[in-house]
């Protein structure tokens, strides 16, 4: 028979499909197994009302077999089969989808219950991106006779009669011989097609066969000597090589949370349980189901460019994509799992999405079940989850400032931070629980550790009224606190830059009166150490230090010290810094006694005050020579 052209590209459109649209040349089998699977549903679906078919569901199979020899891979299914017309449209009309075709013409009386997984017609052609030649056999139900259809790419192909004793396809694809870079005979591995099968088609519901070779144990008597030894034996037996059904596709009843963990376990490669299971079916305008797992441990690359997040997208049990980070939203992107919906909209390859309608409604929808998994665990099991919140917290903190805080009300009674209130972290909600009715803001100091939050000077004043404080020791946490902006109608209040709020209208006029009475040496001071300050004041805050750094503006010190360590650090903005006095200290008196007889005495005590203020403050030291030399000075 002449060899005809395909009808509806030229060799650059065939080119295009082998080597543009599939960019993973192991999906091939892929491809050709969800073909094979939607032939056999067609069939299945005829056989519900054509007793004629005489086939039940356990009849139904999908077998591969590996030829080195002839370097040939053949999927043979007993499925509905082709006519040398479905031939024609099928594989000589590229991109026409015979499956789609099907599903809509019997759309109307079978409702929801076909599922078809082929949907654009060109999976068939990435057999091209490993075969040189591709050879499909086929009966078609009803008919008694077989037809061949034969090519070697963009060429063309040819459809001839031929003899075939049952219904059903089988496709021959010769493959290509090693190149420089691509060794194509892995693909002739048993090992190599089991592991793509696993990994790609293991919940395609029809059993994927493949003669399997195993060696075992015999145990032989000699005759002669009565002894008897252990021989080994290499058996070859078929095998079916996929699952069928997902975990996640089985009932709750019918899968413990022992089955979940072990699945975890296994696909994720974890040795430790997750703090969490969370399962979904959701039906409506987008149906899917998905089994989400919480980790417990971080892994190694989490916080690293190299960690790829994303959950794996399953269609009708096919893999899609192996982590789609679209379903996650970025603070949780620790979550692994898989979901898996009939309702995809998928492009021409299957490999990424035509649009992103459905995939951000489930995405939306995951979202709110992974908040409420990890608020009924904080809820219900608080230890449990501080350990959850002390690997991944920065995660969802970091995620309540991305995009000018769009996830802050999702997340901000999840945060935790330590507190005056004990060793342990709380959340804002037991903070605020704690409070008395008098207090009408939050207070909060920032610094690099929790005993250095406690022991800066600016605590003092609210510590010594019994007031609680949180305690900010992530570099990331002044700016949560800045774009939640109040919690529960609570502004937050920084001890160390805000006005505090605790002083009665006499104290308030008592500092003034005394800052007016020492401004000459207040003036003197800010002279002193020039541009390091932006003002010099008494403090109405300060208990037992002499000094201490406060700042105007929105940069805090906190936040100077985070941006200095970020790429251009020389460029990074600075705070605004105040140094705040003691005015009932002996080292002020100090300072006003050598103001009145040796000025270049006060000014080493006003260098010296700057200093441990700055030492206080957790920063370094502008000149370490100068400030040694200082002290000495004074003794």
């Amino acid at each position: 028979m002449a060899k005809k052209q395909f009808k509806s590209e030229s060799k650059r459109l065939l080119d295009l499909m082998i080597n543009s649209i599939y960019t993973n040349k192991d999906i091939f089998l892929r491809e050709i197994i969800s073909n094979a699977s939607d032939a056999i549903d067609k069939l299945f679906y005829i056989s519900l009302t054509d007793e004629r078919v005489g086939m039940s569901r356990e009849d139904f199979r999908i077998r591969i077999f590996a030829d080195k020899d002839k370097r040939t891979i053949t999927v043979s299914d007993n499925g509905v089969g082709m006519t040398a017309e479905d031939m024609e449209k099928n594989l000589g009309v590229i991109a026409h989808s015979g499956s789609l075709q099907f599903k809509q013409d019997n759309a109307e009386a079978a409702g929801n219950e076909i599922d078809i997984i082929g949907q654009f017609g060109v999976g068939f052609y990435s057999a091209f991106m490993v075969s040189d030649d591709v050879t499909v056999v086929s009966r078609a139900y009803g008919s008694d006779k077989g037809f061949c259809w034969h090519s070697t790419g963009a060429d063309g192909y040819t459809v001839t009669e031929c003899d075939k004793d049952a219904v059903g396809t089988d496709v021959v694809m010769h493959i290509k011989p090693d190149a420089e870079g691509e060794h194509y005979s892995d693909y002739l591995e048993n090992w190599k097609l089991r592991e793509l099968i696993k990994k790609y088609s293991d919940y395609v519901r029809w059993p994927i066969v493949m003669d399997v070779e195993e060696t075992k144990p015999v145990e032989k008597t000699d005759e002669s000597t009565g002894e008897t030894k252990t021989e080994y034996v290499t058996e070859t037996a078929e095998q079916t090589i996929n699952t069928m059904v997902p975990i996640w596709q089985r009932s709750k009843s019918d899968v413990s949370e022992a089955d979940c963990v072990a699945y975890y376990k296994e696909q994720f490669h974890d040795v430790t349980d997750p703090v969490a299971v969370v399962r979904v079916s959701a039906e409506g305008a987008v149906s899917y189901k998905a089994m989400l797992f919480i980790p417990e441990t971080v892994p190694y690359d989490f916080y690293s460019r190299e960690y790829e997040a994303g959950l794996r997208l399953y269609s009708n049990g096919v893999l899609i994509m192996d982590k789609c980070a679209d379903l996650l939203p970025e603070c949780f992107r620790f979550v692994r799992g898989v979901v898996d919906s009939p309702d995809l909209s998928l492009n021409i390859s299957r490999e990424l999405l035509q649009h992103d309608r459905q995939i951000k409604v489930i995405a939306a929808n995951l979202e709110k079940k992974i908040r409420s998994e990890l608020m009924k665990l904080l809820e219900n099991s608080p230890e449990k989850y501080r350990a959850f919140f002390k690997n991944y917290g920065t995660q969802l903190k970091y995620g309540m400032v991305a995009n000018f805080g769009m996830k802050k009300d999702m997340l901000r009674d999840l945060i935790l931070f330590y507190s005056s209130m004990g060793s342990d972290a709380i959340t804002l909600k037991e903070y605020a629980a704690a409070m008395p009715e008098s207090q009408s803001v939050i207070y909060y100091a920032a610094a690099g550790s929790m005993s250095s939050a406690a022991a800066l000077p600016q605590t003092e004043e609210v510590r010594s009224r019994g007031l609680h404080i949180l305690y900010l020791t992530e570099p990331v946490d002044e700016f949560v606190i800045e774009i939640l902006g109040e919690y529960d109608g609570k502004k937050f209040c920084n001890v160390a830059s805000d006005d505090l709020g605790l002083e009665t209208e006499e104290e308030k006029a008592e500092t003034t009166q005394k800052e007016d009475e020492n401004r000459p040496l207040l003036d003197f001071v800010k002279q002193t150490l020039g541009d390091r300050v932006v003002s010099v004041r008494l403090s109405h805050r300060l208990k037992s230090f002499p000094a201490c750094l406060a700042t105007e503006g929105e940069i805090t010190l906190e936040m100077e010290k985070y941006f200095r360590t970020m790429p251009g650090a020389e460029d990074a903005p600075m705070a605004k810094r105040v140094l705040e006095l003691n005015g009932e200290h002996r080292a002020f008196d100090a300072l006003k006694k050598a103001y009145d007889s040796d000025r270049d005495r006060a000014a080493a005590i006003a260098k010296i005050l700057y200093s441990q203020a700055l030492l206080a403050a957790g920063l370094p030291l502008e000149d370490n020579a100068e400030y040694t030399e200082l002290v000495c000075s004074m003794l």
